[in-house]
């Protein structure tokens, strides 16, 4: 959940270093810090808050360095202030780290240290780390920092990405990598660490990812890899080149990077459908996924696997594969997945859902489905992610970075490509030639549709000032509505801090009804399909009880029935919660920003998820 970035080269290290962690804030924004190596000795400066109040302690140093570490941080272990912010060192402050993950044994390794002596001044469970490599390191001189890192990681059990700096080896870093991401850019006679390839576009695109019990140790020319069990896969490494540059992570004319992601969907859009439409057998090409016709026939379920937005999108993908394909198919948050002991069908094709590529709980369910056999491909948006490299195959979103903390463009791109994936496999099964054109004409009208809807934001806007001030509210869909109605409270509560609940329209008399008041606005959304009518009645009862009503919706409804409408255009019936959803982020959007919240980074959250 944390920013991790380490340099090492001819350059002064420190802008390096606060320029990655300014990239990586959108991973955890509790506090930050970092260490920097200055005349034989660490010089480490930390601070609770935002990279920026890192940058503005830094001022008017001019201690030059060539190599350092640096870190932002979400708090696990610890309150979020400046002794527990990351890097953290040994007594003699001769070793320093940065980590990401959780140690599982942390407590047990922690009252080892200090039964030997060793005064703890943090509550983390990094410090520990530092201590244990300090004194592999001091029990004999020719022990290397990677073999005190090695012999120091096989006592450790849990998640990690660390980067350790040693003032005795003051030309190394050495890097390690347990179920979170880690990345090294190569440059020329210089060598970056990161924990997202953010924080390296605007210095290199050449990259290498560490895979799950990996370690590297690199210099400013050179760089060497080898597994925790001492064998070295140097020769296996492969450098790979990113598809981003800097200024897709630049804000530009926006004052935030929500808004421009929301900005950028009908691009997103087209990229995602570039290529994958076929015309001339009116279905979708996914090459990707690497199954071919008879294999496709063969699938009698899917599942979709993730978490948060990602587990919407899956609800709806779900949908569109048991509508188009008619194959049964649902969606389950990948947290609860492995937990359950699952029954893993041979004939189930499960997919793998997460912006990043790296979320914990969808890795875990992969590595658990591949354990049991199953069938498993991935929707990622990030080329060599943990999940894509696990899967092997899949779905590429071709979202485009993505930087704001709630997703909008990937969720999008989400949708979208499911619904590829069912027309897709719809056409090798029943449905037609002229059923098939329909969706891909569908498909081809969604950008310039959700730019339409872009042109409409300041409409959208002035009702989410009207309703900012709502303690709570509710979202209420039926069928193709009802995870549009999840993902649009999800939107709501996690930047606006309104609390939000999302229903089944049909549920809503069975209990929930009793909170609706006039202190309590609803939002209905209503698809142009056949349960209009019913919809229609959901919002009569809630209005008959004197709560405030903001329908959604792709049909007329009768004029004065809701207090606030919001229009999308009508688009082919199976297709249109992809739309419904663009105008809630906008409506979310500017609820928060009415109530002067942080949009890009809310309380308590981080963009990728890498810790259970």
């Amino acid at each position: 959940m944390c920013g991790i970035v380490g340099y090492v080269g001819k350059r002064d290290a420190t802008p390096v270093l606060i320029e990655g962690l300014h990239r990586l804030e959108y991973r955890g924004y509790d506090s930050a810090g970092l260490a920097v190596m200055h005349r034989g000795r660490l010089r480490v400066t930390k601070t609770a808050g935002r990279v920026q109040d890192l940058r503005d302690k830094l001022s008017g140093q001019t201690a030059k360095s060539t190599i350092g570490i640096g870190h932002t941080r979400w708090a696990t272990h610890g309150e979020p202030n400046e002794t527990n912010a990351h890097p953290h060192t040994d007594t003699a402050a001769r070793v320093a780290i940065v980590h990401n993950g959780i140690i599982e044994n942390a407590e047990q390794l922690r009252d080892q240290l200090q039964a030997s002596g060793v005064r703890l001044v943090t509550d983390t469970d990094t410090e520990a780390l530092a201590h244990m490599i300090a004194a592999e390191l001091a029990e004999r001189e020719d022990v290397t920092l990677e073999d005190a890192v090695i012999r120091t990681l096989h006592r450790v059990e849990g998640a990690y990405g660390l980067v350790v700096l040693d003032i005795k080896n003051p030309d190394q870093l050495v890097v390690a990598r347990n179920g979170s991401p880690i990345v090294l850019g190569l440059g020329e006679n210089e060598m970056f660490v990161a924990s997202d390839v953010s924080a390296l576009v605007r210095y290199t695109r050449q990259v290498i990812y560490l895979e799950d019990g990996e370690i590297a140790t690199i210099t400013a020319s050179a760089y060497h890899t080898k597994t925790l069990t001492g064998t070295d896969n140097s020769d296996n490494k492969t450098p790979t080149t990113v598809d981003a540059d800097a200024g897709d992570y630049e804000l530009g004319e926006y004052s935030d990077y929500m808004r421009k992601e929301i900005h950028e969907q009908p691009d997103a859009l087209r990229r995602a459908l570039r290529g994958r439409l076929d015309d001339r057998f009116a279905t979708a090409r996914l090459g990707g996924i690497n199954l071919d016709a008879r294999q496709l026939r063969n699938i009698k379920n899917v599942k979709f696997l993730g978490c948060g937005s990602a587990y919407y999108a899956g609800q709806m993908g779900a949908a569109l594969v048991e509508e188009l394909a008619r194959i049964p198919a649902d969606a389950e948050p990948a947290s609860e997945f492995r937990y359950r002991s699952p029954v893993v069908d041979p004939d189930t094709l499960y997919v793998a859902v997460s912006q990043s590529g790296e979320t914990i709980d969808t890795l875990m369910a992969v590595q658990e489905l591949k354990r049991k056999g199953g069938q498993v491909i991935g929707a990622v948006n990030v080329v060599g992610s943990a999940i894509g490299r696990e899967c092997g195959h899949g779905i590429f979103l071709h979202a485009g970075p993505e930087v704001a903390v709630a997703s909008t463009k990937a969720l999008t791109n989400m949708a979208v490509n499911f619904a590829l994936l069912a027309l897709l496999l719809g056409r090798v099964r029943d449905m037609s030639a002229a059923n098939g054109q329909r969706v891909v004409n569908g498909l081809r009208n969604l950008p310039e549709q959700v730019s339409r809807m872009l042109n409409a934001e300041d409409d959208i806007a002035t009702i989410a000032h009207q309703y900012a001030a709502a303690d709570h509210m509710f979202f209420i869909g039926r069928v193709r509505g009802w995870p549009v109605a999840r993902e649009g409270a999800q939107k709501l509560k996690e930047i606006s801090y309104v609390h939000a609940e999302a229903y089944q329209a049909g549920e809503l008399k069975h209990g929930p009804l009793a909170l609706i008041a006039r202190e309590m606005p609803s939002v209905v959304i209503i698809p142009s399909d056949d349960l209009v009518a019913k919809n229609l009645s959901t919002i009569e009862q809630i209005k008959a009880r004197g709560g405030p009503v903001i329908a959604l919706t792709s049909t007329d409804i009768p004029e004065g029935l809701a207090d606030a409408t919001i229009r999308v255009p009508r688009a082919e019936p199976e297709l249109e919660p992809i739309l419904l959803n663009v105008p809630l982020q906008i409506l979310a959007y500017h609820a928060a920003a009415k109530l002067g919240r942080d949009i890009d980074k809310p309380r308590n959250l981080a963009k990728s998820v890498t810790v259970e």
